[in-house]
């Protein structure tokens, strides 16, 4: 808040129609010259302003007013408000002075490389540039290509810290918003795993079932079962042993 009346010269007005003031005391008040204040009286100054009682809006107490009504060499105080009224959101580009405007370049490089998630319209209103501006940087098409090095815009004066972080979150959640989610159906398992998986939980049984030799004969073709030799030997014509079916 600054420390003058809302309306000068209607405060001004006011307190000279409707006080003993001074005109070195409402002047000092309301932050005028005191051949204003003697214009507003002579009528030459402030002609057709109506007057605004200071106290009623809050800006002077009855009690300052009193003190310096009794007391010429008394000056009166501004009553603060109680509460603070927030200013209204800064709307455009931020306004950078002339003196820091050369280093705007040096501070897009900077961001370029540090922060690729920023988009260029997020740097264009961070830093008060243009697009265009920041594309011949990317691309390296400046008038001053060779001049440029990164810098912080922070280190520079073109933006404060706390700016810059809350612009490089309100990227990267942009970013995490927009990236493809992950894929966390199931998927087939490789045939090794199931293989070894199905002997794990193969019953014990079938694993240590004896071979049935009927049946292995059977598959390779034989109708028969091998037969048998006794243990009794006879001799052949030609004398030689053999053993009796």
């Amino acid at each position: 808040m600054s420390d003058k009346p809302l309306m000068p010269l209607a405060t001004a007005v006011w307190l000279i129609e409707n006080t003993s003031l001074s005109f070195d005391q409402i002047a000092e008040f309301c932050v005028l010259h005191p051949l204003q204040v003697k214009g507003i009286a002579d009528g030459d100054v402030a002609v057709g302003v109506r007057g605004i009682n200071p106290i009623t809006n809050g800006q002077l107490a009855r009690e300052e007013l009193d003190k310096a009504q009794a007391d010429e060499t008394y000056r009166m105080k501004l009553a603060r408000a109680k509460t603070i009224v927030a200013e209204a959101p800064r709307k455009g580009p931020r306004y950078t002075p002339v003196s820091k405007r050369q280093n705007r370049p040096d501070a897009i490089l900077w961001v370029v490389r540090n922060h690729p998630e920023i988009s260029d319209a997020q740097i264009a209103k961070l830093l008060g540039t243009t697009k265009s501006t920041i594309q011949s940087v990317r691309d390296r098409t400046h008038w001053n290509s060779a001049n440029i090095t990164p810098q912080d815009p922070v280190g520079l004066g073109l933006c404060s810290q706390t700016d810059l972080d809350m612009l490089v979150r309100k990227a990267a959640a942009k970013k995490a918003k927009l990236a493809p989610a992950e894929d966390t159906s199931p998927t087939l398992k490789p045939a090794t795993e199931t293989v070894a998986q199905a002997r794990i939980e193969a019953p014990r049984e079938e694993r240590e079932k004896p071979i049935d030799l009927d049946k292995v004969f059977a598959n390779l073709g034989g109708s028969q079962k091998p037969q048998e030799w006794t243990d009794d030997e006879d001799e052949d014509e030609f004398g030689r042993k053999k053993r009796r079916r």
